[in-house]
């Protein structure tokens, strides 16, 4: 027989398994010195498992409940309701009555208790499960405390409960309910301290809501808080609301809502001087448990009473910098068009191949900009660099700036030097400049592919570590940087010199159209090649759209028609199966692990198109930059001084369209050889699962390269750091990683300072000109894209992977993106208007609404 009952005094945050997490953080703050908690025990895990083991046809509920999905919500209505049901009725035996009710004799049997749930999954550093299970207050007597103990049992079923747990990955079996009873207090004043700011997530700063009466009233939403900012041992910021009603306990049990008189409802619920003590005490209970907490609080007799801490779980976590200084970090993702959590080992492998330091904080990586804005020499350039690419990331910087006091600026280091000799030479406009970058990028991988197959081991690990510096060589290669900022150069200078000259905005956009040796452009109209090897059998079709299994490829050789299609798919797999979504990560399945990612693209290519349209699309691109090439230079050289003008246009526009496809190409290189290495080490991963080492091959993604070195050296792995890795990663997907963050943990969003925009419109970024409207089709996962010609793509952001579905669109918004990052570069050849940067885009704009995208000024308009 378990231990059904615990005092909270001999409870400590361990005890997570046999309290749940409210019980576990009420022991550890109980035990505090100078922090008060009212007394009170725990009914633990022990009694939930000995009712559950009585009730009548758990087990087949529960396993009819694991198999449904958390949009399966009038099942999981159904079948949570008759679970608790169950629960309710089922009679808590003599013995674990007697031992739930013991303590009331010590306590008080006729006094006020809270009668509070705490779940094993609840209140943890990961997941925070606030409010999804019940609690009962001011409850009287042996009786009502036994009904209301059964009461928090079942409502580990409640229908909000079961789906949270569906959606964040636990098992309705493995969570456990206990039960906090609690002596009840009655307070002047109760709310929430928060010891980070909760809008901004700044460390330093503790947020103060307070109301009259029981804290139930602010938590369940009947009455706006007082809210005060505290920093330093100073209240900073504070606003008192109109407070027109309080909870209070009734006399008969359970609470009444009660009017506040006119003259209190203006009336501060607490002094200065209290909120200042209560943010001090605050601080001690986040230093006990090691991070910022949302703190439930009670004001009795001027003194303050703790009835819940948890950790604050929507916090993006701080890169460690080694030091108290101050510094500001620029998100990666939001460059690399990737700010999904990425996993260990794509995470260390990406740090090894970047030329500047990179620090993890929340799944993601970030550069420290601080040394750069410090100094007066590089501030403007830094600024316009990355205000070029992205002027909300720009405007951020500002606001860090403008505060003057976080920033210490550096002395300035006067004239710059004279520039070293050997600069490199000034480029030629030669397209064979291009082809001998490309063709070294690929016989380097063909010896790489050579090479790795005779590695195994730690010599395997070695020849990795080693090939990245060859990696490098090539993606940071002087003259393919050269290149690439050529082309973005003359982008500049045509859309600066035209719009000057011709009034002309954007005119690159149209200019770049078609380019050739753009290795991601090529590969969406390489989709719809294969389409037309397909179209022609009907039975080939028809398999396709029943397709699940990824060994389909095999089958297909079986049907009419189908030896071709598998040969087409093949060869387009053999090209461009390294890539997938959030391909930077080297742990993300590629399209040649998971080839059914690529076949509703396929299907809807046959469904939306004619034949040969992959070759008449690239030859109407080339032909309508052409045309605005002509028409723009016959207009220079009506001006005056116009065939100069005319012909350092000409030369510029010749230079951007030679240059302008390798942009994409360093990376396709890059996640090429990502693919290399990681078929070996999945090879290497395989051995260590048949030799026992590791559970299941994945596991290496929880690794970094170097701790995957040592087991491999040692044939020994640390089971729980991959199991905490796991968890890690589960909590970190649910994060919005933010373009700027400071060392205080505060985000800074930045903001798009125009006035010029017509009501209701969405702002972004203008990267590639025209206006277009249609149907929004808004996707968040590319597999499940049901595309229809014409539509406008509506998502979080799109890497070179998605340019199979540009396409069929004709338009482009997104909520993450620069004027040279992939998307915006492939949207411009394929002449599609495009508005990225746009904040909360997938949220603001409805599934099948009709928008209008304005790709040369920068928004989104809704249209009836």
């Amino acid at each position: 027989m378990g231990r059904y009952v615990m005092g909270l005094q001999e409870i400590d945050q361990a005890q997570v398994a046999v309290v749940g997490g409210k019980g576990a953080h009420l022991g550890a703050l109980s035990r505090l010195e100078g922090i008060h908690v009212p007394a009170g025990y725990c009914v633990t895990t022990d009694a939930f498992q000995r009712v559950m083991a009585d009730a009548p046809s758990i087990d087949e509920r529960l396993e009819r409940l694991s198999r449904l999905k958390p949009d399966d919500r009038e099942q999981i209505r159904a079948l949570s309701a008759e679970l608790r049901r169950t629960l309710e009725e089922t009679v808590i035996p003599d013995e674990l009555a007697a031992a739930i009710t013991r303590p009331l004799g010590q306590l008080g049997e006729q006094a006020a208790y809270a009668v509070r749930s705490s779940a094993t999954a609840e209140d943890l550093p990961t997941a925070s499960f606030a409010g999804q299970q019940d609690t009962y207050l001011n409850v009287v007597g042996p009786a009502a405390i036994l009904q209301h103990v059964s009461r928090c049992w079942a409502s580990l079923f409640t229908e909000r409960a079961v789906t949270y747990r569906l959606r964040n990955g636990f098992n309705h079996r493995k969570v456990r309910m206990a039960v906090v009873v609690q002596q009840m207090v009655f307070p002047e004043a109760a709310g929430i301290l928060f010891t980070a700011d909760p809008v901004t997530s700044n460390r330093k700063v503790s947020s103060v809501e307070a109301s009259f009466g029981l804290g139930e009233a602010l938590v369940s939403g009947l009455v706006n808080a007082d809210v005060y900012k505290v920093r330093d041992g100073e209240v900073i910021a504070k606003s008192v609301a109109t407070k027109q009603l309080a909870i209070h306990a009734s006399p008969a049990g359970g609470t009444h809502e009660q009017a506040i008189e006119p003259e209190r409802q203006r009336q501060a619920a607490l002094t200065d001087a209290q909120v200042v003590r209560l943010a001090q005490l605050g601080r001690r209970i986040e230093a006990h448990f090691g991070c910022p907490q949302d703190i439930e609080w009670c004001l009795i007799d001027d003194g303050f009473q703790f009835v819940q801490s948890r950790p604050i779980t929507t916090l993006f976590p701080i890169p460690s910098a080694g030091d108290r200084e101050n510094h500001v970090y620029v998100s990666v993702g939001h460059q690399q068009m990737m700010t999904d959590a990425m996993k260990p080992l794509g995470l260390s492998l990406f740090q090894l191949t970047a030329l500047r330091p990179m620090y993890e904080a929340g799944g993601r990586l970030f550069v420290d900009v601080t040394q750069g804005l410090a100094s007066p020499a590089s501030r403007a350039g830094l600024l316009e660099a990355l205000g070029k690419s992205d002027p909300l990331l720009r405007d951020a910087l500002e606001t860090v700036l403008g505060r003057g006091d976080f920033i210490q600026s550096l002395p300035d280091e006067g004239p710059g030097k004279a520039p070293a000799d050997g600069a490199p030479a000034p480029l030629e406009t030669d397209a064979a400049i291009v082809d001998e970058l490309i063709g070294r990028s690929q016989a380097s991988i063909t010896t790489l592919k050579r090479d790795i197959r005779t590695k195994s081991g730690p010599a395997l690990l070695d020849f990795i570590v080693a090939d990245i510096q060859e990696l490098k060589r090539l993606v940071f290669d002087p003259r393919s940087l050269q290149v690439i900022m050529a082309a973005i150069e003359a982008t500049w200078w045509l859309n600066e010199q035209l719009q000057a000259w011709l009034g002309e905005k954007n005119a690159a956009d149209t200019l770049t159209q078609s380019a050739p040796h753009n290795v991601t452009s090529e590969m969406g109209l390489a989709l719809l090649d294969v389409a037309d090897v397909i179209r022609p059998h009907p039975n080939v079709v028809a398999f396709l759209q029943q397709v699940e299994d990824e060994g389909f490829l095999d089958e297909l050789a079986t049907l009419a028609g189908g030896r071709e299609a598998r040969d087409a798919i093949q060869a387009y797999l053999d090209k461009y199966g390294m890539r997938c979504v959030g391909e930077i990560d080297i742990t993300k399945p590629r399209w040649s692990e998971r080839p059914t990612t690529l076949v509703p693209l396929i299907l809807g290519n046959i469904k939306n198109f004619e034949p040969g349209a992959g070759e008449r699309r690239f030859e109407q691109g080339r032909q309508e930059a052409r045309k605005k090439e002509q028409e723009l230079l016959e207009r220079l050289r009506a001006l005056p001084d116009g065939e100069r003008k005319a012909e350092e246009t000409r030369r510029m526009i010749d230079r951007v369209r030679t240059f302008i496809g390798y942009r994409e190409y360093p990376k396709y290189g890059m996640v090429n050889r990502y693919f290399v290495y990681k078929q070996s080490l999945l090879q290497e991963a395989e051995r260590l699962v048949q030799s026992h080492v590791l559970r299941e091959k994945e596991d290496i993604f929880y690794l970094t390269l170097q701790e995957l070195h040592t087991v491999v050296r040692t044939n020994q792995v640390d089971d729980p750091l991959i199991r905490q890795r796991k968890d890690a990663f589960r909590s970190y997907q649910a994060l919005t990683p933010p373009r700027v963050l400071t060392s205080d943990g505060e985000v800074i969003p930045g903001a798009y300072r125009r006035d010029d925009l017509p009501a209701g419109a969405l702002v972004g970024l203008p990267v590639s000109a025209g206006t277009i409207e249609g149907r929004a089709r808004v996707i968040l996962d590319m597999a499940k894209a049901d595309i229809e010609a014409g539509d406008i793509l509506v998502t979080a952001y799109t890497d070179p992977s998605w340019t199979p579905l540009f396409v069929a669109i004709k338009g482009l918004v997104t909520e993450v993106g620069g004027l040279m990052t992939h998307g915006a570069v492939i949207a411009r050849e394929y002449g599609l208007p495009a508005v990225v940067g746009v904040e909360h885009a997938t949220r603001l704009i409805r599934d099948g609404q009709r928008i209008r995208v304005h790709g040369t000024d920068g928004y989104v308009e809704f249209l009836p």
